[in-house]
């Protein structure tokens, strides 16, 4: 929904470099400590004047949106002559599109990044920034119309930082595939963020649409976990009452994963005997992956994805050349998708944000 703007005196109170801050409730239940492991490191060489740019959080006390924070105070530091900002989105969408109207025309911000509470409505902002000739990065998720697409949508985005959510959900069921080959049935249990997120519809679509080509693969139950362990433990022992027996729990958020396991464990299942998988890539995720419990760990990269928005608007205020898409899923030191094998083959590794 679109909100009105509010006066500059109700702007939102910006957090400089130096202050440690603390999408979309996709991220609502994200809230702990991060880590800044990875900002770019053949970033560009620092530019000649201090530029100033805004980060525009979904919520500021997100734990996805505080590892993406890290990520482009690591950077700023690289590059010298940057100074970063932090506005607090509270998972409200008018909120939000205020902020960005007014980063764009309060004639304090060089370039603004974005991690969109609404990929459609806070288009509504844009053209004040494309008429500042303010550069904006999306981060997580597109901006525009179609969530598919990445490629820059709507004048005044110039890249975007994000992975198709088509892609890694059908990776992620095509690995259940493989799983459930010699398991005829094989029961599986879905558990969605919000089917009425227009980007968990194109997950679940997704995902039904590799399932239901298999024959032996049973789809049991779908639950709906709303990124929270406590709604995803509810959920999933519900299901459990009404199906004794189940092979599979695909799950496309981490928080919800280890909701489920708690009710997975407390009806009696070893986790290493079943295919558990989540996404998001939290350390808690990793964890549970090293420790045998869940067969994959869907991997995000957030402070990555930072320090890569970052970058991608410093490019663009000093003359270099911009990259349009950054998929999300190839700027990692490992794969998106990650086992026990390659995770005990790299110890080194334990995440970049908890949630």
């Amino acid at each position: 929904m679109i909100g009105v703007r509010t006066s500059e005196r109700n702007m939102t109170k910006r957090i400089t470099v130096g202050i440690i801050a603390a999408a979309a409730l996709f991220l609502a239940a994200c809230s702990s400590s991060t880590s800044s492991d990875s900002a770019s490191e053949d970033s560009a060489a620092a530019p000649a004047k201090t530029l100033r740019i805004a980060f525009l959080a979904s919520s500021s006390q997100n734990g996805y949106n505080q590892s993406v924070w890290a990520g482009i105070q690591e950077q700023a530091t690289a590059l010298g002559n940057v100074e970063v900002s932090i506005m607090d989105g509270q998972f409200a969408a008018d909120v939000q599109l205020n902020q960005l109207e007014d980063a764009a025309t309060s004639g304090q911000y060089d370039g603004i990044i974005i991690v969109p509470n609404d990929t459609v409505g806070i288009a509504a902002g844009l053209p004040a920034a494309a008429d500042k000739k303010i550069p904006v990065v999306t981060v997580l998720f597109p901006i525009g119309p179609d969530l598919t697409k990445l490629e820059p949508q709507v004048p005044g985005i110039i890249s975007t930082v994000a992975s198709p959510p088509a892609d890694g959900a059908t990776k992620q069921a095509e690995l259940v595939v493989e799983y459930c080959k010699a398991i005829n049935p094989c029961r599986v249990v879905i558990l969605i963020g919000q089917l009425q997120y227009p980007f968990d519809k194109v997950r679940y679509d997704a995902y039904r649409k590799v399932l239901d080509a298999n024959k032996n693969i049973k789809v049991v139950a779908t639950g709906s976990g709303n990124y929270d362990r406590d709604t995803s433990l509810k959920a999933m022992t519900d299901i459990l009452q009404a199906n004794k027996k189940i092979d599979v729990l695909l799950s496309n958020a981490d928080q919800q994963t280890q909701g489920a396991a708690i009710a997975l464990k407390n009806a009696g299942y070893d986790l290493s005997k079943i295919y558990v998988t989540g996404g998001g890539g939290t350390k808690e995720a990793v964890a549970a992956t090293r420790a045998g419990e869940w067969k994959h760990a869907y991997l995000n990269f957030p402070a990555t994805m930072g320090a890569k928005a970052l970058e991608q608007v410093i490019n663009s205020l000093t003359g270099k050349p911009v990259t349009p898409v950054i998929d999300a899923d190839t700027i990692g030191p490992l794969p998106a998708f990650a086992d026990k094998a390659l995770l005990d083959a790299h110890p080194e590794y334990t995440g970049e944000w908890s949630g």
